[in-house]
């Protein structure tokens, strides 16, 4: 360690120049630099500034002093003092009191103890180095960002207001999206705990939408606006203008919704729940439930279709209100299939190629009337009235009327006119005009029913297909009652019945004017024809009806006046004759074409009857008795016995092979009456059993007492009437029929099908 000595003196001064220097080394050789110091103070209180108070110099002195100070200093920390007062250097002195050397030494711990703190700045100042060199690299981009403060005084003045009323509307568009985030998590749950408060916050979303769809594009003119200002003004720096200018062209093209998606998957939730609803409370409606005739209630309870109403509100009010109408559409459907699908309706779907003939469908026509009946008045009547209440209130009529017309489409109505339209087109049997008329008076019934359920313009294909229908069906059943008259007279030329008995075409054509003359079909048939004339621009009259029916029923005489003459056997042409008269006269009695022919004409056929059942008896049973006769027989009875059983043998012989030969054939012809029969029978059973019996036990022991008897006693008396009471039973077979025959595609008249039966047919 290396001494120094240091000379202060300090002397009053009224006033002294400060200058830079703090600190005067001086060289003395072979030693360190010594600092010579001399201090000048008034005469007043001094104080030692600062730096001097750091090493010790802190007294107060009134008169000059002189110290010599001893100081060790390191070569590594040169040590300077700052004296923030009025200093000079002077040159070193030489010589102190030893009064001062107390002083001296109490200065120079101080120093000492200042210069270790000097040491320890100069280190921190070291280590600031480096941070004054950054503070330096910024400098230029600092510079740039303070140089709009040299911008014009007014601009920088009024920017103040263009930035406030830019920030005000971005500021409001900010706190609603902030709300919009705040509607998240009720919005993501499920509906079903409080739809109707889901549906408020809902609202309050789209309210909110609106708000931002109405302003954002308004916040960002405004900043993009400011922007331009500051940019043009030159108030912020050029690198943030293009940064700004960049994002609000970003805000200006983005194609994101505002709410992030927010509203798309509230919507979707709405829909789930809609289906929920419909899903929840549809059930199939069961025919059973319908029979009473009672329009079925709503399928829906009315608090349900208040929670769709008030969604369809809002799906409406965004745009998605056809959504829910495609959901409403399926699960209905659904609902009314499976309604259907208990009924058994695979019958609806038969083709025209899988009927084999009429009478096969004819229990289809029977269900398909119900069916259609249940289906129009229970399941698309209550259907047509859901559809209105549930969408009445989301849009104009249009709307439910096309919903249940695709329902309705979709769901079988289409199918029950394609069924009765397949029928019109099998083959033209005059049965078929029964089958015809009993769908025309079901599609009749339910004309009103038609007409409003179906009448809307997007119902325009059902009622396209239901006029088709109806037009096939009169045209068809019009055809066919015109063609009967032809088709009557055409079975003409064809054998008649072998056995004798009634034609199938005469029982068949009485019985099917007598139903189309009855109180259920007569009100129909005259309907459609008047119909069908008002297309031809012609008027129609009850006469039309009535002729038609009595010139078919008089083809029908003309043709079993034919036939009788087609037969070789006189008598089984009056026994048919017979048979077809007495029909008439029974069955028609009484009946609606018993009317209409009227009592003298069944008079006349009861009289025919009666006719042509004596020529019957004179020509086949009433020419036996006379074989029997007892002519001859007398005389001889005295001497001349053996001559009179020669007589009685021949008499017995021909009667035998004539009776044979007529019981034979006879016992194959039928009297279809059993009255009729009973009383045939028993004509022929007084004419020739009481015969039988008296000559028999007259002249039979004759006979009888010969060897070859059995030749000429063939039957008892009692066994002739047993024979004759069994004659002209019906026997089983095929019955005939009136069915059309077809060639090139057309109707001509019919023939007799010997394998065809109408049995069932009224």
């Amino acid at each position: 360690m290396h001494k120094y000595f240091l000379f202060l003196f300090v002397c009053p001064l009224t006033s002294c120049n400060f200058n830079s220097h703090l600190s005067v080394p001086l060289s003395l050789p072979g030693r360190r630099p010594l600092y010579l110091f001399r201090f000048y103070s008034s005469p007043a209180n001094i104080v030692a500034p600062p730096s001097l108070r750091s090493v010790g110099i802190s007294r107060s002195i009134d008169r000059p002093i002189r110290g010599l100070l001893s100081l060790d200093l390191t070569p590594a920390a040169p040590s300077s003092v700052v004296l923030r007062s009025r200093v000079r250097v002077f040159g070193m002195e030489g010589g102190f009191k030893s009064k001062g050397l107390a002083s001296l030494m109490a200065a120079r711990r101080s120093l000492h103890s200042s210069l270790d703190r000097s040491r320890v700045l100069a280190s921190a100042l070291d280590r600031a180095g480096p941070r004054l060199t950054e503070i330096q690299l910024r400098l230029p981009s600092l510079e740039a960002s303070v140089r709009p403060i040299r911008a014009r005084r007014e601009a920088l003045g009024s920017s103040a207001g263009h930035i406030d009323r830019a920030v005000g509307p971005a500021a409001a568009v900010l706190k609603v999206f902030d709300a919009v985030h705040g509607l998240e998590p009720s919005l993501l749950a499920d509906p079903l705990a409080d739809l109707p408060a889901y549906l408020s916050l809902l609202q309050r979303l789209e309210e909110a939408l609106r708000f931002l769809s109405d302003n954002c594009g308004l916040a960002i003119q405004w900043l993009d606006d400011i922007v331009d200002y500051l940019s043009d003004n030159l108030l912020i720096d050029s690198r943030f203008v293009s940064f700004l200018k960049s994002s609000l062209e970003s805000l200006k093209s983005s194609s994101a919704p505002l709410d992030g998606g927010l509203l798309v998957a509230a919507l979707d939730k709405l829909e789930g729940e809609f289906r929920r609803l419909l899903d929840d409370n549809s059930s199939p409606l069961p025919m059973a439930s319908s029979r009473d005739n009672t329009i079925a209630p709503s399928p829906l309870p009315v608090h349900v279709i208040a929670k769709l109403q008030a969604i369809l509100e809002r799906m409406d009010a965004n745009r998605r209100l056809d959504r829910c109408v495609a959901i409403y559409v399926d699960v209905r459907c659904s609902n009314i299939q499976a309604s259907l699908r208990s009924l058994d309706l695979d019958y609806l779907e038969i083709t025209l190629a899988e009927f084999d003939h009429v009478q096969s469908i004819q229990v289809h026509i029977d269900k398909w009337a119900g069916h259609l009946e249940f289906a129009v008045k229970h399941l698309f009547e209550a259907e047509y009235k859901l559809c209105a209440d549930v969408f009445e209130r989301a849009g104009p009529s249009e709307l439910w009327t096309g919903c249940f017309a695709d329902i309705a489409a979709r769901t079988g109505i289409l199918s029950f006119l394609r069924f009765g339209k397949t029928v019109t087109e099998s083959k033209k049997d005059p049965i078929k005009l029964l089958k015809l008329l009993d769908i025309f008076n079901s599609l009749n019934k339910l004309r009103l029913d038609f007409n409003r359920l179906f009448g809307g313009k997007a119902c325009a294909e059902i009622q396209n297909q239901t006029r088709d229908l109806i037009k096939r069906v009169i045209n068809s059943a019009c055809e066919i009652f015109g063609e009967l008259l032809v088709q009557v007279e055409l079975q003409r030329p064809n054998p008649p019945p072998s056995n004798g008995g009634v034609p199938r075409l005469v029982s068949f054509i009485t019985n099917y004017c007598n139903t189309l003359l009855g109180d259920d079909y007569r009100p129909i048939l005259t309907l459609v024809l008047v119909i069908q004339r008002s297309w031809e621009q012609k008027k129609f009259h009850e006469s039309l009806l009535i002729e038609a029916i009595v010139n078919i029923m008089k083809a029908v005489e003309a043709n079993f006046e034919n036939w009788s003459k087609l037969y070789e056997d006189a008598a089984l042409s009056y026994l048919f004759m017979m048979n077809t008269h007495w029909y008439f006269c029974k069955n028609l009695k009484g009946t609606k074409l018993g009317e209409l022919l009227g009592d003298t004409w069944l008079r006349e056929h009861e009289q025919y009857k009666d006719y042509y059942a004596a020529f019957f008896f004179r020509e086949s049973w009433g020419k036996l008795p006379s074989l029997l006769s007892r002519e001859g027989l007398i005389l001889l009875s005295g001497g001349g016995r053996a001559t009179a059983r020669d007589l009685v043998k021949r008499r017995l012989r021909a009667f035998n092979e004539n009776f044979d030969d007529m019981y034979q054939k006879q016992s194959r012809w039928v009297i279809s009456d059993n009255d009729l029969r009973v009383k045939t029978c028993h004509t022929i059973l007084q004419a020739i059993v009481p015969v039988y019996r008296s000559y028999m036990q007259n002249y039979g022991p004759l006979v009888e007492q010969d060897a070859s008897a059995s030749k000429y006693v063939k039957y008892t008396a009692e066994g002739v009437e047993k024979m004759l009471g069994a004659l002209f039973q019906h026997k089983p077979e095929r019955s005939m029929s009136l069915t059309p025959r077809q060639s090139n595609g057309k109707v001509i008249p019919a023939s007799v099908s010997q394998y065809h039966t109408t049995s069932n047919i009224v």
